[in-house]
């Protein structure tokens, strides 16, 4: 059986040689074992308290650079040009401690049907797709922050 390749340092991606795909879910975690794009095997052992975010740069003892990007998952996005009325949604998404990804006239949050009907009732239309979910750090850390729109 082959050693699993651990990723134990995060850095600047720069020309990264492999691409590991995940979750919002598995970013969050410190520790956790993955595949990347070629199948290889990997064990990625981090600070605790640190999110991982689309375009970051995760290297092996032995000088592998990987690059992070945010995997495709089921999201229900909020679209509105009104922005006080973009600003209830966001409001009533994060009263219920939503994770949630604000951008220029929209919304996005983890797709959930009784959420969506809340967010229609606020008088917003709601789509749901397939797409990368990078939610706000939060206002006391949870990582670094940079911001990718997609």
């Amino acid at each position: 059986r082959p050693v699993m390749l651990e990723l134990t340092e995060r850095v600047a991606a720069g020309a990264a040689e492999a691409v590991l795909r995940l979750p919002y879910d598995t970013r969050q975690k410190s520790r956790f074992r993955a595949h990347l794009g070629d199948g290889t095997e990997v064990g990625v052992v981090l600070e605790r308290g640190q999110i991982l975010r689309d375009g970051d740069g995760l290297r092996s003892p032995g000088g592998l650079v990987v690059r992070v990007e945010a995997a495709p998952e089921t999201v229900s996005t909020a679209r509105c040009a009104d922005a006080v009325q973009l600003a209830r949604v966001c409001y009533h998404l994060g009263n219920r401690h939503v994770p949630l990804q604000i951008g220029d006239g929209f919304a996005r949050y983890r797709h959930d049907h009784v959420l969506d009907a809340m967010v229609e009732g606020l008088g917003v239309q709601v789509t749901v797709a397939e797409a990368p979910f990078e939610p706000e750090p939060g206002a006391y850390g949870g990582g670094h922050g940079h911001h990718h729109e997609h």
